[in-house]
């Protein structure tokens, strides 16, 4: 039906490209471009030995807004699927106006010199992006992405109003490692020492982050798992929803963390290594965040042995016909059924598939648009089929149980 370029060939990468091999019937010609060429012909390879369907890749500085708007004149895509690093939103936003395609990816923005995210940056292209006559869809992954979508279907078929939202993020697997980040590990990193912000009452209300103390947690009972210590976190979902979800009084995200995990964090932040900004070392200007990323796992090498389930979802509070309404929706993945299928662990799968999707629901024009859109702000009820089918399937709960204050 059409022709994609992919932006990055990490574990995500991995997940989207193999993803789009399995419909050509939609993706009749993908290219994959990244940084480094090697990563991109590695995959390249496992599809050919997979599904005997050979794809283009290509070497791309995602920095560069020409590099990248030559390769777009020359592959000629109907859309850009950005999976590359949130610092490179933008330049790659730019270089798909400048060439005339569309544009998906998976997070937004942020600065490379400041731990901040926010739709702010990627928003103020919506009449760019208007006025060219393309469609922009922003946080096509898991989180973000079908924790959108699942806001936008409970309050399609199951609500009048809702009034509070809470997103739990659970990974109880096991890859092995004594510490490592189940993606970029200078994201991971940047995304977790933040400060934390929830949605309440009309405005963004501030707790300490969650390796220090009066951080907020508690004791959650996930589906397939059991109890974890969820952690409330800052994630970019909580911005867009409390804009487009009416009427909505709060919202806030949790995710567990292992003590391991938090030891090992606070350790590392005390002695500087999550600093963003450069140090001298022995005449050598070194930012200890990238130097740590450099000592860490790769994300993707964890995925052979990983074990274990994750479980995301969403808790909706809320009002249907004059009475109390209160829904759980989410989806349990399995580490090792994920590596079986497009050898990647459930972290990059769950943030894969849903960007397949999406790209499929532009490619075919079931979501269409001119502008800058989240994706709660389309159709939910087809992306929500495409989940069940092909491989994150959702299950719809009542909820009884208890949830902090």
């Amino acid at each position: 039906m059409g022709k994609v370029l992919i932006i990055g060939a990490g574990g995500v990468g991995n997940v989207v490209v193999k993803k789009c091999a399995q419909n050509p019937d939609v993706f009749s010609d993908i290219m994959l471009a990244s940084r480094t060429l090697e990563k991109c012909d590695k995959i390249k390879n496992d599809i050919k030995s997979m599904y005997n369907i050979d794809i283009k890749t290509a070497q791309v500085d995602a920095d560069n807004v020409a590099d990248l708007v030559k390769l777009m004149n020359s592959f000629k895509p109907e859309l850009v699927i950005n999976v590359a690093l949130p610092y490179q939103d933008l330049t790659i936003m730019d270089a798909c106006l400048e060439a005339g395609v569309n544009y998906l990816d998976t997070a937004n923005y942020e600065p490379l010199d400041t731990a901040k995210f926010e739709y702010k940056w990627q928003w103020a292209y919506q009449d760019k992006f208007k006025n060219a006559g393309l469609f922009a869809v922003l946080g096509c992954g898991f989180d973000p992405g079908v924790t959108n979508v699942f806001s936008a279907y409970a309050q399609k078929h199951f609500y009048d109003e809702i009034h509070q939202i809470d997103i739990l993020d659970c990974n109880a697997g096991n890859h092995g490692h004594p510490f490592a980040t189940n993606f970029n590990p200078e994201i991971n990193i940047r995304e977790v020492t933040q400060v934390v912000r929830h949605w309440a009452d009309g405005k963004w209300v501030e707790t300490p982050p969650i390796i220090e103390e009066g951080s907020v947690h508690f004791s959650f009972n996930y589906p397939q798992i059991g109890p974890r210590e969820s952690y409330l976190l800052y994630h970019e979902e909580l911005e867009s929803l409390a804009v487009n979800i009416k009427g909505v009084k709060k919202i806030r995200f949790w995710m567990t963390f292992s003590e391991n995990y938090l030891t090992h964090l606070k350790v590392l932040r005390n002695v500087g290594m999550t600093r963003i900004d450069e140090v001298d070392y022995e005449g050598c200007k070194v930012v200890p965040m990238k130097f740590l990323k450099s000592l860490l796992p790769d994300p993707a090498s964890l995925a052979a042995n990983y074990t274990g389930l994750t479980n995301i979802g969403n808790i909706f509070d809320g009002i249907k016909d004059g009475k109390r309404v209160r829904k759980y929706i989410y989806n349990v993945c399995d580490h090792a059924a994920c590596y079986r299928e497009v050898q990647a662990q459930a972290i990059s799968y769950t943030t894969g598939v849903p960007a397949m999707i999406g790209g499929m629901m532009i490619m075919k024009g079931i979501w269409t648009g001119k502008g800058v859109y989240n994706v709660e702000q389309l159709d939910p009820d087809p992306f929500m089929d495409a989940l069940n089918k092909y491989g994150l399937p959702w299950v719809v709960e009542d909820f009884d149980g208890e949830l902090p204050a």
